[in-house]
């Protein structure tokens, strides 16, 4: 009789939550007896337990921590990106994707049991006191985080505005810890900036995969317009640790004009979707592209890397990509809680699941520390014929303009950063490539 009753408790949750789920819904699995039977009984063992604690131990216990601790540790056990959201955290979740928060900008995630920054988000105060992807967070104001889940973790670093935090980091190299004092400030979640390297050279960088993304996309494309159509786009995913599958599928379908951009496929196969890209006014002119990834480039940021690699619509370069390649549900609770659980794995056009292993760029360029060559010394400056004694001076009665090479603003970005400065170096060699075929083609 207890087994009945309890199986129809459950039959009877499911169907609340089917009600309260977005569409497309999720199905009920079928389950056969024998689990039928093995769920009662571990759920008895659990009853039982909890039973015991609350009478006999040495002090008196919270029921809904205990078991709001027992489903945190059910979900971890699973994979790192399944959580339960308390109301806290659900309407935290909502705001990272439609409004702005309060914290230090970063992303992270449980790797090998240690909370691990997925990627700092640009222009922060992570950001600016140089806080890594893949950089271990042990400590945060002297706790160990060691048995904490990502959400736990997020709670402790978000605060009012000007409070400061401290976390303790572990990097790769590093002997020793190193800690980091930040000041908490207003997360702003625009998602999109761009700028044009020169007339018809644009550059647009994407942050993260918000709701209004696509749009943002497509307003900065035609600010980048005005002056003159585009001939080339350097689009920069690095550190951009993803976000909503629907806004990564739509930017994709913006350079795209037909074939897969992403499927997705998991246990329950009514779930399975299949995303295609269609041409339609809205689509991007087929420009030469070079997409910027690095480590900190995840799931969302994969997703249209790896269909702009699949296509050959353009040039992937960087570094190795994350290799997140799940695809996570939210499902609200009634109580306003979430359920946040790894439903599907998905799959570029070409048929890789990149989990794990991330998108390997078409041309590998790692970041460099400073302007340095190979051998780690500072390159000697240039000699040219104009720095020799005596040399002659040029008599034609069209001297060379010495036309700027970049925009003052990419000027100042490419000074820093090789990886970007080798993306407009492969941006312009496609541009000529592209401009010899035409060539070819009229003669």
């Amino acid at each position: 009789m207890f087994q009945r009753r309890l199986f129809t408790c459950c039959r009877l949750l499911l169907l609340t939550l089917l009600l309260t789920i977005p569409a497309p819904a999720i199905a009920e699995a079928e389950i056969s007896e024998k689990q039928q039977q093995d769920t009662y009984q571990h759920l008895e063992t659990f009853a039982a337990i909890l039973s015991i604690l609350q009478e006999h131990y040495v002090e008196e216990i919270d029921t809904k921590e205990v078991i709001e601790g027992a489903i945190d540790g059910l979900l971890l056990s699973l994979d790192p990106h399944s959580s339960y959201l308390k109301p806290e955290h659900y309407r935290e979740f909502q705001e990272e994707t439609s409004g702005a928060f309060t914290g230090i900008g970063i992303e992270i995630t449980l790797k090998d049991g240690v909370i691990t920054v997925i990627a700092p988000i640009e222009d922060t105060p992570a950001a600016k006191a140089g806080i890594k992807a893949n950089d271990k967070i042990i400590k945060i104001n002297g706790d160990f985080t060691k048995g904490k889940s990502p959400f736990d973790a997020v709670k402790l670093l978000r605060g009012p505005k000007g409070s400061e935090v401290t976390i303790s980091i572990f990097r790769e190299g590093w002997q020793e810890l190193k800690d980091f004092t930040l000041s908490r400030d207003t997360i702003p979640l625009q998602s999109v900036r761009s700028f044009a390297i020169k007339p018809g050279l644009g550059y647009l960088r994407i942050s993260n995969f918000q709701r209004n993304t696509t749009k943002e996309v497509r307003e900065h494309l035609a600010e980048l317009r005005k002056a003159e159509p585009l001939r080339g786009l350097i689009l920069d995913l690095r550190n951009n640790p993803g976000g909503l599958l629907d806004q990564a599928v739509n930017v994709a379908d913006l350079f795209l004009a037909e074939g897969l951009i992403v499927y997705t496929r998991g246990r329950n196969k009514e779930l399975d979707l299949t995303y295609e890209a269609h041409r339609d006014e809205r689509t991007e002119s087929f420009y030469p592209l070079v997409v910027l990834v690095n480590e900190g480039s995840a799931s969302a940021s994969e997703i249209v890397a790896g269909a702009v690699q699949d296509h050959k619509r353009g040039v992937i370069v960087g570094s190795k990509t994350f290799g997140k390649g799940s695809v996570q549900t939210i499902v609200p609770l009634a109580d306003g809680a979430g359920l946040r659980m790894t439903t599907a794995r998905y799959y570029t056009p070409s048929g890789r699941s990149i989990q794990a292993t991330g998108i390997l760029p078409d041309i590998a360029i790692e970041l460099a520390n400073g302007s340095t060559d190979e051998t780690g010394e500072s390159s000697a400056p240039a000699v040219r014929e104009e720095d020799l004694e005596n040399h002659f001076f040029n008599q034609s009665d069209k001297p060379t303009e010495d036309t700027p090479e970049f925009s003052d603003e990419m000027r100042s970005r490419v000074e820093n950063d090789n990886q970007l400065r080798e993306a407009y170096n492969i941006l312009k060699s496609l541009i000529l490539y592209a401009s010899f075929n035409r060539q070819q083609t009229r003669e």
